[in-house]
């Protein structure tokens, strides 16, 4: 081989070899695409697009050998379905992890996960450690939540409910952890509030086709309490995913159900099912919670989005995961530099001051949802809610704002009861002649064919003084 060729084929080498030896980091994201999370799951797979790109310029810019790649399953909000997924990445050899959504997936897939030593950071699973199966901290070592738990949420709901005026509540909920979470966790806060629960309804975790016996039973607590109280101091309360417009679709049109306000969460905030039962869901506004905190660099966020193609605005879950995208990353970057290859005990502990450090920045690159603060839980500590209605034009906007640091709603549009159902007034009979006291009294004393008998009677009485004379 000439010397020539022996120089082209080195430098070859050497423009190749970076790209050859860029180290992947793998990142499965396990999210709802197809059940009753999609509004939620398909916007973070969209805005995890984005921060692939993101991430992977930052690391080049910095002259590191690290590409991150998503590895997306679609998990239904199912325990089982995120069992078998999560499964599914550790055997290809992925152990970080984005999601699962919901609490009952993470409960489900506790025990695998910390067997096993994935690291995952849930965007949107809110229900307290205890309800999930977690006795103390550090059974939850290698599980990260980058949302606020629900014992904020329901202060916030409980704290909308008694601005609202609200003195009785129905409430239903989904049969699974987070679903009785919010429930648990809100019923002494109502207590103390003073607000009467009439009726509690449960429904199965598997969407029944037919909401007709629970709306029933929904429907008697709503009586019960608009006898006491009256329509427009009542409220349901629904701890529910997007189902619950399902469920306002099978609503009749008379029912007491569409007289009171309805107040939802972070599983109903925002849905684009509110299609399936819109004039219901004005009518009733469905007054939905969902964590809020935005960062410096959410508009940065929200300009890529719009020009990646997606309609609005990420929310909130989407910006949560995009920044555990980062975190994640990072960590993962730093621990293999300092130990020469991946240790998953090294970091958990390297996830903690990386969120910290780039809450402040310190990256180069700013949080898109706001400082990220850890609990002992590795939990989100603290954030606001906002309270998201659905307005007399068919969309969701923004009512107030629950901030955690006073404990009250900043409102910008209050709750308005509709129109108390219309009484149903018996039909009074029509008057008439044969009905009038009168009439009657008349026709027993004109008896039928006295005029005649009388007539009979004095001719005959004539002939007879006819014959005498």
């Amino acid at each position: 081989m000439s010397v020539k060729y022996f120089v082209i084929i080195a430098a070859i080498v050497l423009v190749l070899t970076p790209m050859a030896s860029a180290k992947e980091i793998s990142i499965g994201v396990l999210v709802d695409l197809s059940g009753p999370l999609t509004t939620y799951g398909n916007d973070i797979a969209n805005t995890l697009k984005i921060a692939e790109k993101d991430i992977n310029s930052y690391f080049a810019q910095k002259g590191e050998d690290y590409t991150v790649k998503f590895y997306v399953e679609d998990t239904k909000v199912d325990p089982k379905q995120a069992l078998d997924k999560i499964q599914s990445l550790y055997s290809r050899g992925i152990n970080l992890v984005i999601g699962p959504m919901g609490s009952g997936e993470v409960a489900n897939i506790k025990d695998y996960v910390t067997s096993n030593k994935i690291i995952i950071v849930s965007p949107s699973s809110t229900a307290l450690p205890t309800i999930i199966g977690f006795a103390k901290p550090s059974d939850k070592k290698y599980i990260f939540r980058f949302v606020g738990t629900d014992d904020l949420q329901t202060s916030a709901i409980a704290s909308e409910l008694r601005d609202a005026g609200i003195k009785g509540v129905v409430i239903t909920y989904i049969g699974n952890a987070w679903g009785k979470g919010l429930y648990e966790e809100i019923k002494p806060k109502l207590k103390a509030m003073g607000i009467e629960v009439a009726k509690v309804v449960e429904y199965p975790e598997q969407t029944p086709a037919d909401f007709s016996p629970y709306l029933s039973s929904l429907e008697d607590g709503v009586k019960k309490l608009a006898d006491k109280y009256g329509y427009d101091k009542v409220g349901v309360v629904a701890f529910s995913y997007e189902e619950v417009y399902t469920m306002l679709a099978q609503t009749p049109d008379n029912s007491p159900l569409l007289s009171v306000v309805w107040f939802g969460c972070d599983g109903t905030a925002q849905s684009s099912k509110i299609s399936n039962a819109l004039d219901k869901v004005e009518k009733v506004g469905m007054y939905s919670t969902l964590f809020s905190s935005k960062g410096p660099a959410y508009s940065d966020l929200a300009k890529k989005y719009q020009e990646a193609g997606y309609k609005g605005t990420p929310y909130q879950y989407a910006m949560n995961a995009y920044d555990a995208a980062w975190v994640l990353a990072i960590a993962y970057a730093d621990v293999v530099k300092e130990k020469g290859s991946y240790d998953p005990d090294a970091m958990v502990e390297e996830m903690k001051v990386v969120a910290e450090k780039y809450s402040n920045g310190d990256y180069g690159v700013q949080p898109v949802s706001g400082a990220i603060k850890l609990n002992e839980w590795n939990d989100r500590a603290s954030g606001d809610y906002a309270i998201y209605y659905v307005s007399s034009a068919g969309k969701w906007e923004q009512a107030g704002l629950w901030k955690f640091a006073t404990g009250k709603v900043e409102w910008t549009h209050k709750p308005v009861a509709p129109a108390p159902p219309k009484e149903k007034k018996t039909p009074t009979p029509e008057k008439t002649e044969t009905a009038k006291p009168v009439k009657t009294e008349e026709k027993k004393t004109k008896t039928p064919g006295f005029e005649i008998i009388a007539g009979i009677l004095a001719v005959a009485l004539a002939v007879r003084l006819r014959r005498r004379t």
